[in-house]
């Protein structure tokens, strides 16, 4: 039986190792709002699917298997906060559920790590579909302390949503449940050409061609240019570094001069329930500097946390 309001906590590789402040603003959002997280000991990385999975499908399923399996130990459902991880988990959890023979396969191999079986007894979700379904906008609005009263131009990334009959959210051509979320944070989303396109950064391109990668993300920060939003927010730390890495690659090299505020989902929440600005990273984040969210400064609480 998997234990009610409790998560088994996947980190990942990128947020542990660059983004400390997702990981502390998730814990606190979730605390808050009334979840348990679970450090999942010895979990590895999920593997990534748009670079693992071309090399060796069954190998992929494996290495995700047994992160899979160590939440089960657990009893308890898996949440992540990059959409590549939830990709990997999420797709390989619901095809061994479904397909016996693979499942016979993965769990073969997986006795040649150690105590592993899969069994197919939780779920994968997302922070996103957890803050935007389960706790919806009607209940952010009972724990949120303030508003920001700003534009910010939504990025959800590839993997959160596509391949749409695997993931089960929301039509990956028109999504929501962003937007709608966060217009009870007082945020507005501004709309821009090809919104729901790549950043550039998953599916191996990245690591594969960096010019490719940034020709890419070099559209994207020019449609994102023409709306003027207060920021940049997005549900995904390897998303949230491309933005972070890639403005300052075009202001260098292709004469540009963004400087857009990066903000992930489990940030902008964590502020709106009462975290310190610097706690949860906005100090870095905003580069330093006084940041105006729709005209009205952000102001440290006077509380500890």
């Amino acid at each position: 039986m998997v234990k009610e309001n409790t998560f088994a906590f996947f980190l990942g590789c990128l947020m542990p190792n660059r983004y400390p402040a997702i990981e502390k603003a998730t814990m606190y959002v979730m605390e808050k709002l009334g979840y348990t997280l679970i450090d999942m000991e010895r979990a590895t990385c999920c593997p990534a699917p748009g670079v693992f999975r071309s090399f060796n499908k069954v190998d992929w399923m494996v290495a995700g298997a047994r992160n899979l399996c160590i939440a089960e130990k657990l009893d308890a459902d898996i949440l992540t906060v990059c959409n590549g991880c939830f990709g990997t988990l999420q797709e390989i959890n619901k095809h061994l559920k479904e397909n016996e023979e693979q499942r016979e396969l993965v769990n073969e191999k997986l006795k040649l790590l150690g105590d592993y079986e899969f069994k197919g007894t939780i779920d994968v979700k997302h922070i996103m579909s957890v803050l935007g379904y389960e706790v919806g906008p009607w209940g952010i609005e009972e724990v949120i302390i303030r508003k920001v009263n700003a534009r910010a131009a939504v990025h959800y990334g590839c993997h959160f949503l596509k391949p749409t009959r695997i993931r089960e959210i929301e039509s990956s051509e028109g999504p929501t449940i962003v937007e709608e979320f966060i217009e009870a944070l007082g945020v507005e989303s501004v709309r821009f050409k090809e919104q729901l396109t790549c950043c550039g950064a998953g599916g191996g391109v990245k690591a594969y061609s960096g010019d490719v990668s940034m020709t890419i993300f070099g559209e994207k920060m020019k449609n994102i240019d023409e709306v003027k939003p207060d920021f940049i927010l997005d549900i995904c730390p390897f998303c949230h570094l491309q933005f972070e890495t890639g403005q300052d690659h075009l202001n260098k090299n292709e004469n540009c001069n963004y400087d857009y505020p990066v903000i992930h989902i489990s940030q902008l929440v964590a502020y709106c329930m009462g975290m310190d600005q610097e706690f949860v990273g906005l100090q870095y984040q905003l580069m330093g500097r006084d940041y105006i969210f729709g005209g009205q400064e952000i102001k440290k609480e006077e509380e500890a946390l």
